[in-house]
């Protein structure tokens, strides 16, 4: 978990500049119709005709992600997604991406703690050329060792600097107490050791554990048939593994409530907090979003912005937001403030937490939370690429293709009385743990 990136479900990789940009965007649609489709080869896709524009847009994921790499290999998965671009079939790193560069296409590779992601965007007119070199780099890439040790560089110094973030501090120093021995525990791009220790061997290994056909979804949105979708997915993923490595499981979450404190020298201390989360099927979960809008993911409207920093001005910003990892549910938070500060920003936060379970919200704050998730919502299906975005993350969340369309109505169907129910049941002020990075005054462990 690290700061700097917000744990949102639906982030999205950057699209295209220039005229790349205009041709993947499509206009924004009152109904976005999705066919659901299983190749012959058995994998499932789900495609998004839009033939108006000769583009078209995949969204790659493999479940499993970092948290697949063995004891002892922690960097592993992460130093190989890095590699996917530097190299296939006998072309070195400037030759795969002069081919594609020529080719008016981008690939772009990411690994999460649960998913290797592949985005993938090129024309209709060269597709089979772009889809073989995609294909190069999934299914036959070089690892070569000029590059791997290139990129391993580029780890190196990716970790140094974290060494040095209290952000990033914090957020392994909450981890490392949150997570036990699950791999969430760790740093998906590793140590400095553990990644120096990699051989081209344990890269190759990561690989064929990570990129197998069983845990993989699609969905692709443009200019192509559902037949000449099918037979590109067949072709690009030919060579993969069918199966891989059993995943971690659930994680053992602690949240013993109270604070760590982990002494750093700065001047501001960074502040993580969490309370355990609810899972995406259960039933309250519309609510718990709802009910997470109106204390910390509402911006400055939210209870929280209001009160920390609106009132009383001991922070830039503070947010809480519900995060669904395949392994953990959190309620998540952060905060950054003076040392002199973050033990009162600290109790503010405690007591809007206990007041919202105590009296729950009022029926403006739920009513005013409707109107900004419903009104947001659309917004998100601005082109090819969000769109293949949200129904992959639909596809690996178990969501029917008619979420698109039913999704607000679920929002609007909570009632006051459910949100409040859910506030007293869900929020737990005993559980609720800080991590605090800094030299803050006041503030001592009661965590060990």
């Amino acid at each position: 978990m690290m700061l700097r990136s917000i744990p949102h479900r639906s982030v999205f990789r950057l699209a295209l500049a220039g005229v790349m940009l205009c041709l993947a965007t499509l206009p924004l649609r009152a109904e976005i119709e999705v066919q659901e489709l299983t190749t012959p080869g058995g994998t499932d896709v789900w495609l998004v005709e839009e033939h108006a524009i000769p583009f078209v847009t995949l969204e790659l994921r493999f479940r499993g992600g970092a948290s697949l790499d063995l004891p002892g290999k922690r960097g592993a998965t992460n130093l190989m997604v890095g590699l996917l671009e530097e190299g296939a079939e006998g072309m070195d790193s400037r030759a795969f991406a002069k081919s594609v560069e020529s080719l008016a296409a981008s690939f772009s590779y990411n690994v999460t703690d649960d998913t290797v992601s592949v985005s993938a965007r090129f024309l209709t007119e060269n597709r089979d050329q772009a889809v073989a070199l995609l294909r190069a780099s999934l299914v036959n890439p070089d690892f070569d060792q000029p590059s791997i040790d290139r990129v391993r560089g580029q780890v190196f110094s990716m970790i140094q600097s974290d060494l040095k973030d209290p952000s990033a501090i914090a957020g392994r120093a909450f981890d490392a107490l949150v997570y036990g021995d699950h791999p969430y525990a760790t740093s998906k791009d590793g140590t400095m050791d553990s990644v120096a220790a990699l051989t081209r061997d344990d890269i190759v290994a990561a690989h064929r554990a990570a990129l197998v056909r069983d845990r993989l979804y699609v969905s692709a949105v443009g200019d192509i048939t559902p037949d000449d979708l099918m037979d590109l997915i067949d072709t690009l993923f030919d060579g993969l593994p069918q199966t891989g490595p059993d995943l971690p499981g659930m994680a053992d979450v602690s949240l013993p409530g109270g604070v760590k404190v982990v002494d750093y020298d700065t001047p501001q201390s960074v502040a993580v907090f969490a309370q355990p989360g609810i899972d995406r099927d259960d039933p309250d979960f519309f609510a718990a979003y709802l009910l997470s809008q109106i204390l910390g993911g509402g911006g400055f409207e939210s209870r929280l912005m209001q009160e920390v920093r609106e009132k009383r001005g001991l922070t830039y910003g503070v947010y809480s937001y519900l995060v669904d990892k395949d392994g953990a549910q959190l309620w998540l938070g952060n905060v950054a403030s003076a040392n002199d500060r973050i033990g009162q920003a600290i109790e503010v936060i405690r007591e809007e937490w206990a007041r919202m379970q105590k009296d729950g919200v009022t029926a403006q704050e739920l009513e005013d939370a409707k109107t900004f998730m419903t009104g947001a919502y659309p917004l998100r299906f601005d082109g090819n690429a969000p769109i293949a975005n949200i129904a992959v993350e639909m596809q690996m969340e178990g969501l029917p293709t008619d979420y698109i369309t039913s999704r607000n109505d679920k929002v609007n169907a909570v009632t006051l009385e459910q949100i409040n129910r859910v506030a007293r049941d869900l929020l737990d002020p005993s559980k609720l743990t800080f991590v605090v990075v800094g030299q803050p005054d006041g503030v001592s462990s009661t965590i060990n």
